[in-house]
């Protein structure tokens, strides 16, 4: 579990997260959604020891991070996995070699049992024998399941996602949200997802948290945020310019 508890943060004055309290429970899928600039993606590098706040606490697995060494979060960061945005795959590596370029890094298995790994997290996200394709010989959405398939084959713990269909068709958006439920349920793991997809929104997400000028004004269901009485919660889930929500 991960527990989130009055969590502040300013850069240069300016606040950006006033006073987050959030519980993310193991095995669920938690989805974070609000208006640019209100904290998703700092809140994030917060849960992974990036950045440190100014007040509060983030415990993990019964442990507040927030007093932890550099040494003790570069251990933490082994329980994580994480898909950007843009994929972040490294052309002058060959698709395999992206793929397990973790375990290279960080472990002594042998190549022959890499390459194997490697193999069996490709066909489970449905790329089979592209080991050998560079980057640059991959479509959008391949990168994007490739970059997904860098973040598990670790098996971590927890899977951090950011906005994972971005700059994708709908039907490219739908296999990602199909591939995140069905990491979930087959490694056990807990996501976090930060998305302005409502669609993948309402697919994928156990509970919805939503950020407003670095608060949460709402913790549920997606039938409960559908419901939710509250004007910053129906504009924003209906898309709608006129509101309380400036930008």
């Amino acid at each position: 579990m991960i527990q989130i508890t009055d969590l502040h943060k300013k850069f240069n004055g300016q606040t950006v997260l006033d006073g987050i309290d959030l519980e993310i429970r193991d095995d669920e899928t938690m989805v974070i959604v609000g208006p640019s600039g209100c904290g998703k993606s700092v809140l994030l590098k917060h849960i992974v020891g990036l950045l440190h706040p100014d007040s509060g606490s983030i415990t993990i697995n019964g442990e507040d991070i927030t007093r932890y060494s550099e040494k003790q979060i570069y251990e933490l960061r082994r329980k994580f996995g994480m898909l950007f945005q843009s994929a972040a795959l490294f052309e002058s590596l060959s698709t395999g070699e992206n793929v397990g370029l973790w375990i290279k890094e960080h472990t002594d298995t042998p190549d022959d049992q890499i390459e194997a790994k490697v193999e069996r997290i490709l066909n489970l996200i449905g790329l089979r024998g592209i080991q050998n394709k560079n980057p640059s010989e991959l479509s959008g959405g391949m990168k994007k399941r490739v970059g997904l398939a860098r973040a598990i084959i670790h098996d971590p713990q927890f899977l951090l996602y950011d906005e994972p269909t971005t700059g994708l068709d709908p039907i490219m958006s739908d296999i990602i949200n199909d591939l995140i439920i069905k990491i979930r349920q087959e490694l056990k793991n807990t996501a976090i997802v930060v998305t302005h997809d409502m669609t993948s929104v309402y697919k994928i997400a156990d509970r919805i948290a939503m950020l407003h000028k670095g608060k949460i004004i709402f913790i549920g269901s997606s039938d409960e945020l559908r419901k939710s009485e509250n004007p910053l919660v129906q504009q924003f889930i209906q898309g709608k310019a006129q509101g309380p929500i400036t930008l």
